[in-house]
């Protein structure tokens, strides 16, 4: 199956940030290839995407898997339009000017993304994958025996009841992490595409950045902008390398809308080029 994107489409860098946070057991990537454990209506199967001629070809043990991949990554993003709303913005025009394909990595389920944000609060996105990994290994359910694509990810169910800090992490995280399962089971389109950010910051444990990033890459959110995430103020720093404060990015962020979402995804690829 062949999903068509506009061009251009920069494959080589929503890969490598698919690659970098690969949760071991559920997902993998080569060269040119992503792959992963998917469910869908109580179906278990397998789902890989690469490059193709004018698109991404998909491939799928499951039927219906075109929107949810055309979501995840990006697929219907207009780079034209895009350029020319950032056409006379100081910061953002060199940056799309530079990287015109880049897309915003998205999710395949919102609740496995709402647990890995939480995940990856303040440690590394090494640390938070090899975190994912000990979490799908001990309450995921196991598919294959071979391969690397082993497990599903957990289903809500299976955490709420969990000492899910016993790996290795701060007690107040795992509880989280149990908060939002709890959310989920009471609704599952809590995490859906259409959701808001403001309606996860009322979730106990879950602060502005861990909503708006779940807003960005699960809820379907394009002017969602944690503005205090420490790489996109070290991106915006001036050339005495003095960084905004949260708020100052905030406010800058103003002219931007309604396509924050963009903003930060360049902010962030500027600043991984800068920290080489």
């Amino acid at each position: 199956m062949l999903i068509p994107v506009q061009s251009p489409y920069d494959w080589p860098s929503i890969l490598a940030f698919f690659t970098l946070r690969a949760i071991p057991g559920v997902e993998c990537a080569s060269a040119d290839r992503y792959e992963r454990s998917i469910v869908m209506n109580g179906e278990v199967g397998r789902l890989a995407v690469g490059p193709a001629t004018g698109g991404l070809e998909v491939t799928s043990s499951l039927p219906g898997v075109i929107d949810r991949v055309s979501r995840m990554f990006d697929t219907e993003h207009d780079p034209a339009r895009l350029a020319k709303h950032f056409a006379n913005d100081e910061v953002m025009l060199p940056l799309v000017t530079e990287r015109p394909g880049l897309r915003i990595p998205n999710a395949w389920d919102g609740f496995e993304l709402a647990v890995r944000a939480v995940l990856g609060q303040q440690i590394t996105v090494i640390q938070a994958a090899k975190l994912a990994g000990k979490l799908v290994t001990r309450y995921g359910r196991r598919i294959a025996d071979t391969g690397l694509v082993t497990h599903l990810f957990p289903e809500p169910a299976a955490l709420i009841d969990q000492d899910i800090a016993a790996l290795g992490m701060p007690g107040s995280r795992g509880e989280t992490i149990r908060n939002v399962a709890r959310a989920a089971l009471a609704d599952p389109t809590i995490f859906a595409p259409g959701g808001t950010a403001e309606r996860l910051r009322g979730m106990r444990g879950i602060g502005d950045w861990t909503a708006q990033y779940i807003a960005m890459r699960a809820l379907g959110d394009r002017d969602a902008f944690p503005a205090s995430d420490v790489g996109l103020l070290r991106a915006m720093a001036g050339k005495d390398r003095v960084r905004p404060t949260p708020k100052a990015l905030l406010a800058r962020a103003e002219l931007w809308r309604p396509y924050r979402a963009y903003a930060a995804q360049h902010l962030w690829a500027a600043d991984a080029v800068t920290m080489g």
